[in-house]
């Protein structure tokens, strides 16, 4: 019954005194405003306005409807600058979350680069990959998941990111350090170092080992990627990481990397909300983060 224009018309006849000023303020003829008042009140059934007062008063009707007005318009007003904000990419929220503990170190310097063009957007990485964050993509929690396991549910969308190859890394004096490749049943004596995750969840037991029917000799949980190298370089057991984790401590000679087998390769992927794929803060994301 009563629409956004009409208490548009009414706060603007309030507040400028005046129909004529009304109408300038809303870019209307003065007839289309006195139109749009009077289809109100015989809405409504009730006068608005005592027209013979020099300025015009509202009656206790349209005192009322102006309460209504006073709280309503800016909160629509604010709504909808928000909207004009995310359609044009200066608002909006990226919450990440990743199922993929050494992406931290690969993300951090492209979130700089997105944060320079998308200065606007409230943006939070979300430590969870000891959880599982795809139901949390689903439920709106966040808005992003980085993840080597692509899984296809209702509602995501999954852009690849990048290709990489898992590595056996253990010290440079290790006695496997000297050969090309690892086989499974290297493992059976040998401490694993792992993040804290389900087996699982993990590529070195689903798609290694356990097809092979072989177990490490002892399982360590650690919590960085750091961590994981270190203990390695310092001959506490042997950890299965990304090429791309391990490069720079390659450097330094203190670890060696193995091939696990043939070749155990994977690929990153983001996922996102299906129906958001197009808003231009997280096309923004997925084109940064696969550049």
């Amino acid at each position: 019954m009563i629409e956004l224009r009409h208490l548009r018309t009414l706060a603007a006849v309030d507040e400028t005194g005046s129909l004529t000023a009304a109408a300038e303020r809303l870019h209307l003829s003065q007839s289309a405003l006195s139109h749009q008042l009077k289809e109100l009140e015989e809405r409504l059934g009730l006068p608005l306005l005592d027209r013979a007062a020099r300025p015009p008063r509202p009656t206790q009707a349209g005192a009322r409807l102006l309460v209504l007005a006073r709280t309503v318009l800016p909160l629509v007003d604010e709504a909808l600058d928000g909207l004009r904000g995310l359609a044009r990419g200066r608002a909006g929220r990226l919450f990440v979350a990743s199922e993929c503990h050494s992406c931290l170190e690969w993300l951090l310097p492209r979130l700089r680069h997105y944060r320079d063009r998308f200065a606007g957007v409230e943006l939070d990485v979300l430590s969870s990959a000891s959880l599982d964050p795809l139901p949390r993509l689903l439920d709106g929690a966040v808005d992003v998941v980085l993840s080597p396991d692509r899984r296809d549910l209702p509602g995501l969308a999954w852009t690849p990111l990048f290709a990489y190859e898992m590595r056996l890394v253990l010290a440079a004096s290790h006695a496997l350090a000297t050969r090309a490749r690892a086989e499974p049943q290297d493992l059976a004596r040998e401490t694993l170092l792992v993040y804290p995750v389900t087996r699982g969840r993990l590529d070195v037991f689903t798609r290694w080992l356990w097809p092979a029917g072989v177990e490490p000799g002892r399982v360590r949980t650690v919590e960085s990627t750091a961590m994981l190298i270190e203990l390695a370089a310092l001959g506490q057991g042997v950890a299965v990481l990304p090429d791309w984790a391990v490069a720079h401590a390659l450097t330094e000679r203190r670890i060696a990397t193995l091939r696990l087998g043939e070749g155990l390769n994977g690929t990153l992927y983001a996922a996102v909300r299906a129906a958001e794929t197009r808003l231009p803060h997280v096309a923004g994301f997925l084109a940064v983060a696969a550049g």
